[in-house]
C-alpha cells in the first residue's frame, strides 16, 4: 500500500530552495534559525561541507541544492537554516539544511499526494519521497534516507509519513 494513502493528512514545514518548494515531515524540524557562522571541512564533500555551532555542539550543515541539482546561490535576508533530528546509522542526529526561504507548517491532505514519476523529472526520482499539488504548485518532498545515504556518507531513516 502506497505511505501517503495510510493516514489521511500530516503536518510539514514548507521551504524554498530556488525556485521550488519543499517540504519536511514537522516531527524532524527541531529549530528555524537564522544564519549562522559557517566553518568549512576541508576535505569534505561539497553537500555537507560545512559545520554550525547550534547551542554549544557542532553540526553539520547539509545543502540540499545539491542533491537537486541546482546552482549555488548567495544566502538573502530570507535565507534560514532549519536545524532537523534525524536518525543516521542508528543515532538521533542534528543536521542544519539551508533553506533560501522557509514558510509555514501546514497540513498535507494524503488525497494531494503521489509517488514521483520514474521518468520525467529534472532530479533523481529516488530523492523524491512525495510530490504534493497544492492550488496549481507542486511541493517536494525529500527522500532523505536515499539523499544522505548517496551524498552524506552515512544510512538514514526518517520518521515514516504513516506507519508500514
Amino acid at each position: 500500500m502506497d505511505e501517503a494513502q495510510q493516514i489521511d493528512a500530516w503536518q510539514v514545514l514548507t521551504f524554498d530552495l530556488d525556485s521550488e518548494t519543499f517540504a519536511l515531515e514537522a516531527g524532524l524540524v527541531r529549530e528555524v534559525l537564522d544564519l549562522l557562522p559557517e566553518t568549512g571541512v576541508p576535505g569534505a564533500d561539497p553537500f555537507v561541507g560545512a559545520v554550525i555551532n547550534f547551542r554549544g555542539r557542532i553540526i553539520p550543515l547539509a545543502d540540499l541544492r545539491m542533491a537537486f541539482d541546482m546552482a549555488c546561490a548567495a544566502p538573502t535576508v530570507d535565507s534560514r537554516i532549519v536545524v532537523i533530528e534525524y536518525e543516521l546509522d542508528g543515532d538521533p542526529t542534528l543536521i542544519g539544511l539551508r533553506a533560501d526561504k522557509v514558510h509555514e507548517v501546514t497540513t498535507v491532505e494524503a488525497a494531494d499526494t503521489e509517488e514521483a514519476p520514474r521518468v520525467g523529472l529534472r532530479w533523481r526520482s529516488d530523492f523524491v519521497r512525495r510530490l504534493v499539488r497544492r492550488s496549481g504548485d507542486l511541493i517536494i518532498v525529500p527522500d532523505l534516507s536515499q539523499i544522505f545515504a548517496m551524498r552524506g556518507g552515512a544510512t538514514g531513516a526518517v520518521i515514516p509519513l504513516a506507519p508500514t
